[in-house]
């Protein structure tokens, strides 16, 4: 009786044990399997390593400033849901007739103009913010996702890796096929610029004025995100002034530039409010070398200036042109054929003869 006892309470033991067990097992088995509790939705987390959940679809994208509206246009331009300033006729001339009518929402870039009001009504799926990643850059985030209730989605926009922000960007917007395209576009002119930049001889660069503002006395310093082109390409900016923030665009003395006798003048051109068809005939910069020599340059800009602003893919081209423009034995393009190639991938535009001719022939071009 003693051992039967035994043999049960055992037996009631084990049973308990087993059914501990399975219940375990019940309990951990649905977390391990459960679907998402909104298959709607999926978790990013952006290039400032801040994470969001958004749709897995996305219709309707808006930017806080050019640079990232740029982008998304290049990519995919149904996706966007409005400028961030109202086009000038030079820059509609090669934006796709049918986003003319696109809304002005403002932004928030050097002020806060955008028009919440009219954002929420047309509601995005995301706000992209391309640009330096730096702590004004997550603060400005945190408050725009904060005060509109849409997630702000930063994206590092440097020069030297826009190959890497379209591949994020293609991903974020389920556009990887067009952004893988555009990626390596970037990657081969921006890794070709670093190359080539290296074989020039450090005694022959060019020294160069970049010269801002409607009376060209505006410019950036060594350093600044607005003179990258020049320093990658191999080019020397000759101005030496205090970096500003913001927009940059330093004031400068005209005896300033006379000091610094820059080779190369590069300008804003007439449709941009620059300087450029006065230089060479302003009686006051006749004494720089680069007057006399008959090489000053507009940069070109339609629909949006190849070299600086904004620093979007624009500069992308900017590289050839300017690498080109100063050293046409080291970048040995076809300036012709690379715009209209750029044009077609980028801007979705075929150019005509015509508009080719135009935003060269001040250019150092055709």
């Amino acid at each position: 009786m003693k051992k039967t006892k035994k043999i049960i309470v055992l037996l009631t033991i084990l049973a308990l044990v087993m059914t501990c067990c399975l219940a375990g097992c019940s309990k951990e088995k649905p977390q391990e399997t459960a679907a998402p509790s909104d298959p709607g939705v999926r978790t990013i987390v952006d290039d400032a390593g801040r994470e969001h959940t958004i749709p897995v679809e996305i219709t309707k994208v808006f930017s806080t400033s050019p640079v990232g509206t740029i982008l998304t246009y290049t990519i995919d331009p149904e996706l966007l849901i409005g400028w961030n300033y109202e086009l000038r006729p030079g820059e509609k001339e090669y934006i796709l007739p049918k986003y003319h009518s696109l809304p002005n929402l403002g932004g928030w870039y050097a002020k806060a103009t955008c028009n919440t009001e009219e954002l929420l009504k047309i509601n995005p799926d995301i706000i992209i913010s391309v640009g330096i990643l730096d702590e004004m850059a997550v603060s400005q985030a945190d408050q725009i996702q904060e005060q509109v209730g849409i997630p702000v989605i930063l994206i590092n926009g440097e020069l030297a890796k826009f190959d890497k922000t379209y591949e994020f960007a293609g991903k974020l917007l389920n556009k990887e096929e067009k952004a893988g395209e555009l990626a390596a576009y970037c990657k081969k002119v921006i890794s070709d610029a670093q190359n080539k930049s290296k074989t020039i001889d450090p005694n022959k660069r060019a020294r160069v004025y970049y010269a801002e503002g409607a009376a060209g006395l505006e410019t950036d310093p060594r350093g600044s995100r607005h003179v990258e082109v020049l320093e990658m390409v191999g080019g020397i900016n000759v101005a030496e002034v205090a970096m500003k923030g913001g927009m940059g665009m330093s004031p400068v003395s005209l005896e300033q530039v006379l000091s610094w006798n820059p080779d190369v003048i590069i300008s804003w051109n007439t449709t941009q409010g620059g300087y450029f068809d006065k230089i060479m005939t302003d009686s006051s910069w006749k004494g720089i070398t680069a007057v006399q020599d008959k090489k000053v340059y507009a940069v070109p800009s339609g629909p949006f200036n190849w070299f600086d602003r904004p620093p979007s893919a624009n500069r992308i081209l900017g590289i050839q042109w300017l690498g080109n423009l100063l050293y046409p034995d080291v970048y040995k393009y076809d300036m012709a054929k690379e715009t209209r190639e750029f044009y077609k991938k980028f801007y979705h535009y075929d150019l005509t003869d015509k508009e080719l001719t135009s935003l060269l022939k001040d250019s150092g071009g055709i």
